[in-house]
């Protein structure tokens, strides 16, 4: 299982954890299965067409997904993927 890293802005919505091991070979079915799991994450994670919100991003070891296959990155188990909603200020 992957470990999935669940800042405190989104702990809310998964009981308060901050750590959720979940099964997938990708990053999509990991978030997939994030968002299966606790639906109201669903629309904070992915985007109506299923890719990721703009506004999120994810990382897998330390490296942003953007930069990898994106959803399509591989993890494997044990691997970790920690989730970072962008803040807004000024």
């Amino acid at each position: 299982m992957t470990a999935v890293r669940i800042p405190a802005v989104l702990r809310p919505a998964v009981g308060g954890e901050k750590e959720l091991d979940i099964d997938g070979a990708t990053v999509g079915e990991v978030v997939n299965t994030l968002a299966e799991r606790f639906p109201s994450l669903r629309d904070q994670l992915l985007t109506g067409d299923g890719q990721l919100n703009r506004f999120v991003n994810v990382y897998v070891n330390g490296q942003d997904v953007r930069y990898l296959d994106g959803l399509g990155t591989k993890v494997e188990p044990r691997d970790e993927v920690r989730l970072l909603p962008a803040m807004a200020g000024g």
